[in-house]
């Protein structure tokens, strides 16, 4: 009895009975479980998923515009994204300083930098601003931000922001 494993017939039995076992694993436990999973997942789509969608089309439908690909692409412009992004988290002009640098290419690879200047923001606009702009543009990246708290305000600062957009 110590020695069954070495004996085929062991084999030639228990790999057919394991191979008829494994459908009926399959039919009677992981299926059902499968189903139950999947509407749990659907439930879950239309109750959060499916709202906030509804949302970013309501807030941005440009969104769903199709881009044509024999279209060229139009070049990256700070002073209008920055002052888009700037004025739709209520960051008056006066308050929004832009330094676009020059277009570098290296390797291939062609990036453009530029330093952002806001004074006088709280926290929140400041998140909502750089959030807002990296969301919209994924190929513009933050390199560097300093943050510098105005003395006497509790929740006023001065941002400087280094970007760089990739082409």
């Amino acid at each position: 009895m110590n020695n069954i494993h070495r004996n085929p017939i062991f084999y030639y039995i228990a790999v057919p009975v394991l191979i008829g076992i494994w459908p009926l694993l399959v039919w009677a436990l992981y299926l059902p479980k499968a189903q139950d999973d999947l509407q749990q997942n659907l439930t879950l789509y239309q109750s959060k998923a499916e709202p906030l969608m509804l949302d970013i089309l309501n807030l941005d439908p440009g969104r769903l515009d199709s881009v044509d690909p024999n279209e060229k692409t139009t070049e990256f412009l700070y002073d209008t994204v920055v002052d888009r992004v700037a004025s739709s988290c209520g960051i008056p002009p006066s308050k929004c300083k832009l330094d676009p640098l020059q277009t570098h290419e290296t390797s291939g690879q062609k990036s453009q930098s530029a330093n952002v200047s806001l004074s006088q923001v709280d926290i929140t606009t400041f998140a909502r601003f750089l959030s807002t702009i990296q969301m919209r543009w994924p190929n513009l990246q933050c390199t560097n931000i300093v943050l510098t708290q105005k003395t006497g305000l509790p929740d006023m600062w001065d941002v400087s922001l280094d970007f760089k957009y990739y082409y």
